[in-house]
């Protein structure tokens, strides 16, 4: 059954599930790993549903032509938009074997233990926050818990041209939070709802009250990852251990390493260029 074993593909329309692949490598680092960024076409974040499915459809039969017998949507809008589209419509014709996972339920089952105001706050993309996907998960685990969310369109800008750290961010980070807090100032707890949003973690809390739990998710993902290796024992056989990652995009190979390396510092940066179809 060698062919039937490959690599753990992660994807993003941009750089921010390269947060999420830093953090599952750290706590998985024997596995091989694949990244792929739709970096030509990104940001996600304000398309259409339809237009969401389809790049992220491209990039997941990208990544399962490439061996991948497990990939993780590692971007909000895909998760939101797209993933269970995929999960039951197209990978039963695909193949039934092979799994696409998310990143809002991992971060939703955490939820629970965290606030205790049962309050909650997401910052996110237009797209993830218009998909209600959050409010609907949480409801769904969590019915005694109030949701409040606020798109915030000029983070991921701010970010994938590396202004995260100067003071035009400042402006839209307060912003953002400012309304969140006016919306419901019984917020004890604010999930980063976007991959990217780690990088504005500092300034986040500088505008946020001290009381408030900030919520990233790739913790929670790389935890929930293991706890389903250890469920799915048959699939965790079929990811090879390496310890390589290897990296495709569609944008060119130069702009891709310059801004992949604002996200990951320790890594080698092995890339290349394709095109989706």
């Amino acid at each position: 059954m060698k062919e039937n074993r490959g690599p753990i593909g992660i994807f993003d329309s941009g750089y921010g599930g390269l947060t999420i692949l830093t953090s599952i490598r750290r706590l998985m680092p024997e596995y091989d790993y694949l990244y792929l960024g739709d970096n030509a076409r990104a940001p996600y974040g304000n398309r259409s549903f339809e237009i969401v499915y389809e790049f992220t459809l491209q990039s997941v039969k990208k990544l399962f032509d490439m061996g991948c017998q497990l990939v993780i949507l590692g971007c909000n809008t895909a998760s939101a938009k797209a993933l269970r589209s995929i999960q039951q419509n197209d990978l039963p014709n695909i193949d039934p074997t092979r799994r696409v996972l998310g990143v809002i339920r991992p971060t939703v089952e955490m939820i629970g233990d965290i606030t205790k105001s049962r309050h909650v706050g997401i910052v996110a993309t237009r797209g993830t926050i218009d998909s209600q996907s959050y409010l609907l998960e949480i409801n769904k685990l969590f019915p005694d818990i109030t949701v409040s969310g606020i798109a915030c369109p000029m983070w991921v800008p701010l970010i994938e041209n590396n202004e995260f750290e100067s003071d035009g961010a400042d402006y839209f980070v307060k912003k953002y939070i400012d309304a969140l807090m006016e919306k419901d100032p019984k917020i004890d707890s604010i999930i980063l709802g976007c991959t990217h949003y780690p990088l504005l973690i500092d300034k986040i809390r500088k505008y946020t009250p001290a009381n408030i739990e900030l919520i990233t998710q790739g913790n929670f993902v790389a935890k929930s990852l293991k706890d389903y290796f250890i469920r799915h024992a048959d699939m965790e056989e079929r990811c090879t251990k390496g310890g390589a990652t290897t990296f495709l995009t569609t944008e060119s190979v130069e702009k891709f390493k310059e801004s992949a390396a604002v996200f990951i510092k320790d890594t080698k940066i092995d890339v290349e260029s394709i095109i989706l179809k």
